[in-house]
């Protein structure tokens, strides 16, 4: 018998030791600390719970995982974490997390298909509880070997959320790009901008191809002309990149610019600034998302608004909750500074 005065030393308490502690059985320990469906009296949980408290026991991932199916794992794929559209996305996953008593595993996958299957394959030994997919898709659907991928990881008990439309078993939380872009473009077109610019990510990243879409139907519809189009990236460097670009080709005063997301717009902002150009006055700026870095700049950036962290929050209930059902996401065009209306 466990001397339960004795001080553990760190890393060496076993589910024995809690077991010979708490006076119950090895499978009755196992039951309370590794997360079985199986339910425990309450007495025999609180000497369990309190024994493991003073001994310093850790719980084994890998056991706790082989006694529920899953781990207590959620696994966040993000396109890139320094981005400040997926740190607030982040934010809302874990808040959830921290809710249902789950860890979060974020891991960033640069936009590159190779890596994010070689990704999911990594963690599917790790039996999630759930795989969210928010990195930015070069299609609309998966590719076969990712889908096999998450398939495995569905048949092993782990749900799968994708910020997009819902596929076959796997839940989506759909955000209408194109419904917002629009929204943004006609409201600019409808305050006398004529001419745009749209700088955008490569013809096949679906958040970009929808924003462009959108933008254009919204902004012609008003009145504009069709936007130039400049392609780099989703980074704040390729926003700078394409608006040298743009810049280099000639752009005239009252030039409406369209940066796919605000972290593009600000990069583009950079490049206005250091041409000589000034932003609102000279050249009108807007980007998509509304991050908080959006409106502290100068002047502050249209945008379109997106609740982020909320997005996050509904990901990770989507990925545990059985009833889950998507709630509706609101977008908001903002007008500010960086877009006054021209003379």
């Amino acid at each position: 018998m466990t001397d339960p005065s004795a001080p553990a030393r760190p890393g060496s308490v076993t589910l024995h030791d809690v077991a010979d502690a708490a006076g119950v059985s090895l499978a009755t320990a196992s039951r309370v600390l590794n997360g079985s469906t199986r339910n425990v009296a309450g007495p025999y949980r609180e000497r369990v719970e309190a024994a493991a408290a003073r001994l310093g026991y850790s719980a084994n991932l890998s056991a706790q995982a082989t006694a529920r199916g899953t781990s207590a794992i959620v696994a966040l794929l993000v396109a890139d974490i320094a981005d400040p559209y997926f740190g607030e996305l982040a934010a809302g996953v874990a808040r959830g997390a921290d809710e249902a008593g789950l860890v979060v595993t974020i891991a960033t996958t640069d936009r590159d298909a190779d890596r994010e299957l070689r990704l999911v394959r990594a963690l599917r030994g790790q039996r999630p509880r759930g795989v969210i997919l928010a990195a930015s898709r070069a299609a609309a659907q998966f590719a076969p070997e990712l889908a096999r991928e998450l398939d495995l990881i569905a048949a092993a008990g782990g749900r799968v959320v994708a910020l997009g439309p819902q596929a076959d078993g796997i839940r989506g939380i759909t955000l209408d790009n194109r419904g917002g872009a629009e929204a943004l473009g006609r409201a600019l077109a409808d305050s006398g901008y004529r001419d745009a610019i749209v700088l955008a990510a490569a013809e096949g990243i679906v958040t970009s191809d929808e924003r462009v879409a959108g933008f254009t139907a919204g902004f012609t519809a008003g009145g504009g002309s069709a936007p130039r189009l400049h392609r780099a990236g989703f980074t704040r460097d390729a926003g700078a990149a394409a608006m040298t670009a743009a810049l280099a080709e000639g752009v005239a005063p009252g030039t409406l610019v369209f940066g796919i997301s605000d972290v593009v717009a600000i990069g583009a902002m950079g490049a206005l600034r250091q041409a000589g150009r000034e932003v609102g006055a000279d050249v009108a700026l807007c980007g998509y998302d509304d991050i908080p870095t959006s409106r502290d700049v100068t002047p502050a950036l249209t945008t379109v608004n997106i609740p982020l962290e909320e997005v996050g929050y509904q990901a990770l209930r989507a990925a545990v909750d059985p009833d889950w059902s998507p709630a509706p996401l609101p977008l908001q065009v903002l007008l500010r500074g960086s877009t006054p209306p021209p003379s």
